[in-house]
């Protein structure tokens, strides 16, 4: 029994392929303007890595497809679609049973979850149209300060005195990184105050469902270390990061494709 996820993001989309209920294949490319093509794209691309492997599966073949994400009603040759914030649940609590609270931080999105000690989704929030907080923002701000942005986190760790971003806006934000460039303020000290800055969006969003241990970061902005070392001192908990945090969604809705089939 072989079936897909595929969670369409505002800028990337990804898909996992499994195979009884063993993950064979992932795959990860930009959206662009045609999410329908670029979800097709994305499963076609892990399918064509199990053919090198000597599997020959094809989308069509597939038992079952779930899509998930912001671009889920545009993938009409999906059997079902599913919430991020149910396939994120679902995902998440596979790579760590004990997660009873899930936070994803996405490219142009932040939601909390709090699951039940059985894993049901008990409530939860998303951020509002606003880029702060989320990928987005680190990438306008990593441009501002002139590094890249998978540069961002080790460099936050060098911090002696996080610089202090009042602004939750992007703009104002990138106006106040400005003025510390301006002051000759160390820029990872301005990093980890951005990273600051975004820890504690997160914990007011957190507070509004309410916290439960354990909690997972998903998404990738996970792959940060700075932001997860930033939440972590908020929460005043260590927080669990799965491999490959932006696979989650995807991961998530190719469990409950496998359901489908009875196979999970």
């Amino acid at each position: 029994m072989i079936v897909a996820g595929v969670d369409i993001g505002s800028l990337t989309v990804k898909a996992v392929i499994l195979r009884d209920n063993e993950v064979v294949a992932t795959s990860t490319l930009i959206t662009g303007d045609d999410a329908a093509t670029a979800a097709k794209t994305a499963i076609n691309e892990a399918l064509k890595s199990l053919a090198e492997r000597g599997m020959s599966v094809t989308l069509d073949s597939l038992d079952h497809i779930v899509a998930t994400g912001v671009g889920r009603k545009e993938v009409t040759f999906a059997h079902e679609e599913k919430t991020d914030v149910r396939c994120d649940a679902v995902g998440a609590r596979h790579i760590f049973p004990s997660v009873r609270t899930v936070v994803d931080i996405g490219a142009e999105s932040c939601k909390v979850i709090r699951l039940s000690k059985k894993g049901r989704v008990e409530d939860f929030t998303a951020n509002d149209k606003c880029a702060s907080g989320t990928g987005m923002f680190l990438d306008v701000l990593a441009k501002v300060i002139g590094v890249g942005v998978e540069k961002l986190g080790e460099l936050s760790l060098k911090a002696k005195k996080p610089a202090k971003i009042s602004s939750m806006c992007t703009v104002f934000a990138e106006s106040e990184v400005i003025s510390y460039i301006h002051r000759k303020v160390p820029i990872e000290n301005i990093i980890a105050g951005v990273h600051e800055s975004i820890a504690n969006r997160i914990f007011g969003m957190m507070n509004r469902v309410g916290v439960e241990k354990d909690i997972a970061l998903v998404g990738g902005v996970a792959r940060n270390v700075g932001v997860v070392k930033a939440l972590e001192a908020k929460v005043g908990e260590s927080i669990l990061v799965p491999e490959g945090p932006q696979l989650i969604g995807a991961l998530g809705a190719a469990l409950i494709a496998a359901e489908a089939c009875g196979t999970a």
